[in-house]
């Protein structure tokens, strides 16, 4: 099964597009890649809840070599913003409803696995789901950030089309 982050950013695009508390839509947008370009152009005028979606990492183990396995870790954010970073009260209940909604989307994946139209999910492993709780009061911004795993067969079956075997190498 191949896949690619293109297909993780749609597949996440349409999460934040069809979660009611999101709300993502063309006119008003919720989701970000958490790529340099956005960051510096984008995030500076966020509507919130947020939806943000980290670039992955990812590594290869080998499994007695036939059986080599491509482990992508990866992550995303709910973000929220507070008015009063004082306001502790208010702050509990943004992360909690921020909890909420992760729950929700984890949920979501789960069911997702099992449909083929959703092809970046599934093989995601929900038991490599890790929240944590964050906080940046320079920009009063609060949410959970949620990282994962999702593990996938990579062929090693090499393709010739891809090498010109032909090709006279340089000497320097």
């Amino acid at each position: 099964m191949s896949n690619n982050f293109s297909d993780l950013i749609h597949y996440f695009r349409t999460i934040a597009s069809q979660h009611v508390d999101i709300g993502h839509s063309i006119s008003e947008k919720h989701f970000y890649r958490f790529e340099l370009e956005e960051v510096l152009t984008g995030l500076k005028k966020v509507n919130y809840p947020s939806l943000i979606l980290e670039g992955y990492r990812y590594s290869l183990t080998d499994k007695l070599s036939d059986h080599v396995m491509k482990e992508r870790s990866g992550a995303f954010m709910l973000l929220g913003h507070l008015n009063d970073i004082s306001d502790y009260d208010a702050m509990h209940e943004l992360w909690d409803k921020l909890e909420m909604i992760c729950d929700d989307i984890i949920v979501r994946i789960k069911s997702d696995k099992r449909n083929p139209v959703a092809k970046a999910v599934r093989d995601f492993d929900l038991g490599s789901v890790n929240v944590a709780l964050i906080a940046n009061e320079n920009d009063k911004n609060y949410g959970v950030r949620c990282t994962f795993t999702i593990s996938s067969p990579l062929s090693t079956d090499m393709n010739p089309e891809n090498w010109n075997y032909n090709t006279n190498v340089p000497h320097s």
